[in-house]
This record gives structure tokens, sequence and C-alpha cells, in this order.
């Protein structure tokens, strides 16, 4: 269906893609993943046309329907639902109740669907591009994290939809759960060039690693043979005896193809610097509740103790006070009600979203880093760089210029920078790539103190043993003893029992809206019907009483018009009922 062959690109002299040749074949479902700047969405770029290779050709089938989510937005209409309809197909720009269901599922409500997207946040308002995407139906959908400003149940909902999706798929993501849940086949943009196969991302890994190592056999075997050679060209070359030898090796070291030693790909590798804590309650929280608004509690009565090496999840749905939650444990937000107490031992390490917009955009990297804990020299801070990716002459490059993935990272350097012995992480997986998130829940398995984190991956909330589950309801918190996969069997997320109850009483009706405009629909066609019937009734008093098989057809048409006007006057009184 798409075929790559042979693509470069590059910018300013510096290569991003070499060589790039695959295929998406007939129902293949490909997730793409790569280290951050690899070339991942470049790639896409050239595909859907907004680039063009400097070698290389792209072929798409004419007539093939390349869905992409774009992250420039430019809303035209007045509502949600009008905004996402745009992306129905002519055949369908009725079917409402299309894109109603699907941004049910992104987690939308249904007071949300009449107001204007460009009121709403920016998660929101790429929700309802995404949501455009996928319900034009394209044959191939192109997603660049889409999982980006999803909470758990939409990410739920989206998997479970790709994973139908009955066309082809090209999926970036940097949740390896999600990719293997959805995909068929696997791609890595790894050293500028592509590899795919059939399976899941620890087949390619494996394929990867197996790759590396044959390459790096090879190459030293090749070096130990060129060695050969050149030492004997350099004994013998000059002796008249051996000078026909010593030519006839140097022309084998002529042709003898050079492999470069590959360079370890950079890799974030690190430890949290852990503080002593000799008891075993950490911290006490009573009856806490908290409101922005003074009205509506969003925490009402939650309590919940912290004891020494306890792995706790704050889990739930976007705006139901998850993140919240963390900064009255944290101390940024103080409780109108209840009680929290810390032991004084406490040593507390805080990764929060919105303490990376509180980076000194003036400042170096090793700077921040060195503030952190005016304690540490030179050397302890340039080693702390180092391990957050940012060595030698990184470390001076400006918080300014960073991506968010690097900010991420300098935090990170900010919170090992100063020993802790309790970690609260808010969404500390957003702008890290595969391998950076694979070192971070390492180093979290490792660390001996507690850790409280807000996640939306069920990537890391299967792979870390989490003792305790605060599930977020809408203005009411509930505590789960045990992990993620213990929750799923058990109880199981409220909201998707409550769809499957919808589904069960035949599916969720289209909102009024819809069933409006159907109803104006089949009150324009019963107007119709009704004229065709009176013309026919006239046309029968025209005809003379000799023009028997002339009124026999006008009746039989008559008659069919009636039915057909007697099935509308039913779904007319169909509709009415559902308003």
């Amino acid at each position: 269906m798409i075929q790559v062959d042979n693509v470069h690109i590059a910018y300013g002299g510096n290569t991003v893609l070499e060589g790039v040749s695959f295929s998406i074949q007939k129902g293949e479902r490909c997730g793409l993943i790569g280290r951050n700047g690899c070339g991942k969405s470049t790639l896409f770029r050239l595909i859907t046309g907004q680039e063009k290779a400097d070698e290389g050709v792209i072929a798409i089938p004419k007539g093939y329907r390349v869905g992409y989510l774009q992250q420039h937005i430019h809303f035209t209409q007045g509502t949600v639902v009008e905004e996402a309809a745009l992306g129905l197909r002519e055949e369908e720009k009725d079917a409402i109740y299309k894109v109603e269901k699907l941004l049910t599922g992104l987690g939308f409500s249904e007071d949300q669907f009449d107001l204007d997207p460009k009121s709403l946040s920016g998660g929101y308002q790429l929700r309802i591009q995404l949501a455009k995407v996928l319900v034009a139906e394209p044959n191939c959908l192109m997603l660049d994290e889409p999982t980006n400003y999803l909470d758990i149940l939409s990410m739920r909902f989206l998997g479970k939809f790709l994973k139908n999706w009955p066309g082809e798929m090209i999926l970036i993501s940097h949740d390896l759960d999600f990719l293997d849940s959805t995909c068929t086949h696997m791609m890595s943009i790894h050293r500028k060039k592509a590899e795919k196969i059939k399976g899941s991302s620890s087949d390619l890994f494996a394929l990867i690693a197996d790759a590396e190592e044959h390459h790096e056999k090879i190459r030293q075997t090749q070096d130990k043979k060129r060695a050969h050679l050149e030492s004997f060209v350099e004994r013998f070359g000059a002796k008249a005896s051996k000078a026909a030898q010593a030519q006839a090796r140097q022309k084998a070291l002529d042709k003898m193809p050079t492999l470069e030693k590959l360079k370890n790909l950079y890799n974030l590798q690190f430890s949290f610097n852990e503080a002593p804590f000799m008891g075993r309650k950490m911290v006490e929280a009573n009856s806490l509740e908290f409101s922005y608004d003074k009205t509506t509690p969003l925490i009402k009565d939650f309590s919940l103790t912290i004891e020494k090496g306890d792995r706790i999840a704050i889990i739930g749905k976007n705006g139901y006070g998850k993140s919240t939650l963390l900064k009255l444990l944290a101390g940024e937000l103080q409780p109108d009600a209840g009680e929290l107490t810390k032991s004084d031992s406490l040593r507390l390490g805080y990764f929060g979203q919105t303490n990376i917009e509180k980076l000194d955009m003036k400042l170096k990297i090793e700077e921040e880093i060195s503030f952190a804990n005016p304690k540490l020299n030179f050397t302890q801070v340039r080693a702390i760089c180092g391990l957050m990716m940012f060595g030698g002459d990184l470390a001076k490059k400006p918080i300014s210029v960073l991506s968010g993935g690097e900010k991420s990272r300098v935090l990170l350097g900010k919170i090992i920078a100063e020993p802790c012995n309790i970690l609260y992480l808010d969404e500390p997986t957003h702008h890290l790539d595969i391998e950076s998130i694979e070192a971070l829940i390492d180093a979290i398995e490792e660390f001996e103190g507690s850790v409280v984190i807000v996640t939306h991956s069920e990537w890391m909330l299967k792979r870390i043993p989490f003792t305790k589950l605060v599930v977020c309801h809408n203005h009411k918190q509930e505590m789960f003893l045990g992990n993620y996969e213990e929750f799923l069997s058990k109880m199981g997320w409220q909201e998707e029992a409550e769809a499957k109850k919808t589904e069960k009483k035949g599916g969720v009706k289209p909102k009024s809206v819809s069933i409006e405009s159907q109803i104006k629909k089949c009150e324009d066609r019963i107007v119709l019907l009704e004229a065709s019937i009176d013309k026919g009734n006239e046309n029968l008093t025209l005809l003379a009483s000799t023009q028997v098989k002339e009124i026999q057809e006008m009746l039989a048409l008559i008659a069919k018009t009636q039915a057909e006007l007697d099935s509308n006057y039913d779904l007319l009184s169909e509709l009415y009922q559902q308003t």
C-alpha cells in the first residue's frame, strides 16, 4: 500500500535518514519507535508530502487516503461536535452519532459537545483533531504520539479502537504496552536506517541487539585481518622476493570494506540519591478536603498513610484531582480541611509538570543542577549532567532552548542532586523516549524509599509492583490495596463498566441535536411524499376511463408512495419519543 525506497534526507549537512526502505502492506498496523530526534516525525512528513526527500521514492497508490494527525490546529466551526464532524466522509455527513461516540471515548462529556472548540485547553483541542482523523476512516492512519494529553481511560478506549482498525496504520508512541497491544508489526529508526518486522517491540529490540553484536564481531575480525595485511606489506613491501605477495596483499587491503566502530547510543542511566529514613511511617493524611472554588470539593474526606518502601499510584480521568492530590501531599497546596502530618526525617524529591515551567530559562543546565544543591562541587554537578545525557559542552546549553524531554531530564537531575527518601512524580514519562522511560522505571525499582506516582501509562503501572492505588472518581477518591493487574481483575474501571451496560441496552443514543437533524430530514421527506401523492391523485382525474393500464400503473405508484409515507411517519414518531 505504501512503498518507501532508499530515502535520504539531511538538514544543514546533518543526515537524519539514510537509505530507508520499507513497505506497509494491506492490514498491517505498524508501531514506529526510536530515540527522540532520530527522524520518526520527519518520516511522517515525507510520507504525507509535507517535505520532500533528498533522494529516494515514496509511492502511494492513486486514491489511497492517508489520515494524519495534524498538530497545527485551526477550527472553523462553532461547536465541538460540528468541528469533529468535518472529518466525516461525504456519504456519511449525517452520521453524527459516530462523532459523538468517538468524542465520548476520548474523554468528552455530553455537556462539552456544544462548547466552542477554541475555548478548550490544548489537550482537548488535540483530541478534537484526533476524532476528525479517526471518523474519516482513511485507508491508512498515521498517528504521531496520539496518547499525549489523553487520560488512562481515553488511552484504553483508543487502544481498543486501533486494535480493531481494519486498514493500515503507522503509530509513533513511547508507550511499549500501548504499541504491543495495538500493532501487528514493529519498525525502528536506528542509526538513520529503518528495520521492520512482524512481531512485538521485544522481538524488534532483540533483532537490533543481534545486528549490533554481529556488526561488531565482523568489524573486529576485519580489523585483525587488516592489521595482519598491513604488517605484511610494511615488512616485505621493499623486498624483491616478497614484492609480488606484498602487492597482492595491498590490493586486498584496498578492496576491503571499512566497518566503522559503532558509537554507543547515549542512554539515560541513573539512580536516585537516597537519604536515610529510620522509621516506618513517613506521611499521614487524615480526612483532607480541597476545592478551588471553595464550594464544590475536588478532594473529599481523603486519608492515606505512606510507609517506607510503599509504591503508590494515583490514577483516574483528567480533571478528577490527581495532580491536586499530589500537590496537597507535597505541601504545595493547603487543604481546606483535614490534617497532613510528615515525619521530621522526610526528604522529598518532587517531579511536577508545573515544576518544569519553573526552570529558570536564563540559566544553563549545569547552573540549574548546581542551584538544586549548593553543596555539590563542579565535578559532582558535571557528573549529574552526564547521567542526564548532557555530557561535555551540552551541560552549558541554556534552559530556554531545550525540548520538553530535555527539560524533564534536567528536572530529574535536580531531584538526584539532593538526597531524598520519598519521590512524588507527576506524569514523569511525559516527553521521555522509550529508553529514558526504561531507565526511570529501573531507577524507581532500585530506590529503597517510597514512591507516589501520578501516571496514565499502563506500561509503567504494569511494570512497577505497586502496593496501593488511589483511584480518583468525580469528587471522590477510592483506595485499592494491590497492584494494577489486581485492580483490573477485581474492580476494574467504573466508567468502562457503565459503558458496557449502555452497549447492552442498544448502544449510545445520539444526542438531541442529531435527532433533530434526523427529524428535519424525515419531515422534509414526508412533505415531498405527500406532494407526490396529491399529484398522482390529480393525474388520475385527468385520465379517461378507457385508459385502464395507465390508471393501474398510477394506482401502484400511489400505493408504493403511501407505504413509504407510512414508514416515515413511524420513524418520525420514534424520533419524537427520543427527544
